[in-house]
């Protein structure tokens, strides 16, 4: 053979709503640890290297999520989820993109119609996942995500170049901030989203520069959300200043059900549209709330977009992937 590989990885690729999820069958070395928060951390610290040579340009793009299978003593899978930038304690569309994925290999067998379901360790916690079929056909996919509570109730940020924002962050697997767009004149829509990552960007680092903030309360990234009507809104989520969230955000949605309820503008029980950047939706409901804390269930559906091997050839310069912001 006139070329020759050091690395050969197996993926099946997907996306949610938009949002691509890259998961990971067969190829990486074996990790250590008896829950996946543990083989998450060792991941983090010995493989590391793997995350942009497998995420990143030229194999990958900013926006590629991974998601990582791994055993699991307390549930019938588990899996951790690494993104270009950071590794995520939970995703919605990486958890339904998953799901699709297990049952497009035949990992999960999904029963001809009704609704079979499993249980996901992350290292958010434990998560059950609910597979629709319809004459043998996946026709949605539904999660019981882990609680979720507001963090920070108005709090006022001056961010450089941008008017006084007043924003509540909150927890729905990540910490999000939300930020009312449609109040300030930005509206969401495919030919604003870099203008939106921008001031995004500038909204996070403002909200997490404040003295005293802890670790715990730091944001990950800035729901951007546009209200419809009742119970229904345009979100984007801007991860980093070259990244935003294609679907409508599973996690973040949580975060937001959170907010609402807190706000008492979502009851228990009822339902709310969570539309992306490109029409897509999740239907969501608050489905429990107990002590200040609620527990979201996401519905969305994911489709597979390649079966392939990622390979590395020997001499490549740019083996260890790239990114341009």
């Amino acid at each position: 053979m006139p070329v020759r590989f050091t690395r050969s990885v197996q993926i099946v690729d997907s996306h949610t709503g938009g949002h691509p999820t890259r998961v990971f069958l067969g190829g990486l070395p074996a990790l250590n640890g008896d829950t996946v928060m543990a083989q998450r951390d060792d991941f983090r610290d010995r493989l590391d290297f793997l995350r942009p040579q497998l995420l990143h340009e030229p194999r990958g793009h900013a926006a590629m999520v991974g998601a990582i299978v791994v055993p699991s003593r307390v549930a019938d899978f588990g899996a951790f989820f690494v993104s270009s930038y950071v590794y995520l304690e939970m995703c919605g569309h990486g958890t339904i993109g998953l799901a699709k994925t297990l049952a497009a290999i035949g990992q999960f067998e999904v029963p001809e119609t009704g609704e079979k379901r499993f249980t996901l360790e992350t290292p958010a916690g434990v998560v059950t996942v609910g597979v629709e079929s319809e004459k043998g056909l996946v026709a949605g996919i539904r999660i019981d995500n882990v609680a979720c509570h507001v963090i920070e109730r108005d709090v006022r940020i001056e961010p450089p170049g941008l008017p006084a924002i007043l924003t509540s962050t909150a927890y729905g697997g990540g910490v999000f901030a939300m930020v009312d767009a449609k109040a300030l004149g930005w509206p969401i829509a495919p030919q604003t989203t870099s203008e939106l990552c921008a001031k995004g960007a500038a909204i996070k680092q403002a909200l997490n520069a404040r003295a005293g903030l802890p670790d715990s309360h730091k944001v990950g990234s800035v729901l951007f959300h546009e209200d419809l009507g009742p119970r229904h809104a345009r979100h984007l989520v801007v991860l980093e200043a070259n990244k935003f969230d294609r679907s409508p955000c599973g996690t973040g949605s949580s975060a937001r059900l959170a907010v609402l309820h807190e706000q008492g503008k979502l009851g228990i029980g009822e339902s709310f549209r969570a539309e992306s950047v490109l029409g897509t939706h999740f239907e969501m409901r608050i489905e429990r709330a107990t002590n200040a804390r609620i527990e979201p269930s996401i519905r969305g559906n994911a489709h597979i977009t390649a079966f392939s091997t990622l390979v590395v050839e020997d001499g490549d310069p740019l083996a260890g992937g790239f990114l341009c912001r």
